[in-house]
């Protein structure tokens, strides 16, 4: 059980927890911890939303079929403590539009829906500090959504790439991304070759710094000019 909750300490949503509180929580909620092998399916599209599930450990692709049956992977849950699932605990749907399914052996936690509802019997701390973590997750992640929004409304990816680099640079310019280049043109919804041609562009023309990784912020004036 030790191995369990020090990864489950990962995850925000039990966060400000100590061991002892993680373990009650698991035990009055009556959580299981379910194996998976390669390839098996952890729900489908047409299930009902029971379950909030958190990954212990390997990965789990969660997708979404066209009509004419080509898979489209959506995301890929693949760090320890990381949540799936939850939004469509909260918005009343029968079923799920879209399914998960281990990419290796995996374990997840499973968390009974109910016990995210409300508090229980025993009034429990740390039931109620389970419950304000959760929406602070959903808080954040509509805040992540309207971002997102806001950047990829933008007319050319130029703007797109102005606003999320000025969106998460430091005073002194430098940009803070935890996400690679591949990541990062999935996020802008572009291929990596035209985000990579934009980048160079754009330090061509004095706006930015690249070195590797790193990008780095030179003319905030004409950046925001951009917009």
């Amino acid at each position: 059980m030790k191995s369990i909750i020090l990864k489950l300490k990962k995850s925000p949503l039990f966060t400000r927890m100590n061991d002892e509180e993680i373990e009650s929580c698991l035990e009055c909620s009556k959580s299981e911890i379910v194996s998976y092998k390669k390839d098996e399916m952890i729900f489908f599209t047409e299930d009902k939303p029971k379950k909030l599930f958190i990954l212990i450990e390997g990965s789990v692709a969660i997708c979404h079929d066209s009509l004419a049956g080509k898979r489209n992977i959506i995301t890929t849950i693949n760090h320890e403590g990381d949540m799936f699932g939850e939004v469509f605990l909260f918005i009343n749907k029968n079923e799920y539009e879209n399914y998960a399914i281990a990419v290796n052996d995996t374990k997840v936690l499973q968390m009974p829906k109910e016990y995210l509802y409300s508090g229980c019997s025993k009034n429990c701390t740390f039931h109620t500090l389970l419950i304000s973590n959760m929406l602070s997750i959903l808080a954040q992640k509509a805040y992540y959504l309207n971002q997102k929004l806001n950047i990829l409304s933008s007319n050319t990816l130029r703007q797109k790439i102005s606003k999320l680099l000025l969106r998460n640079s430091s005073k002194d310019g430098n940009v803070i991304l935890k996400m690679n280049r591949e990541e990062l043109a999935d996020f802008l919804n572009v291929a990596r070759p035209s985000l990579s041609r934009e980048l160079m562009k754009m330090q061509d023309d004095g706006l930015i710094k690249i070195d590797k990784n790193k990008i780095k912020i030179i003319d905030f004036n004409e950046m925001q000019n951009n917009l």
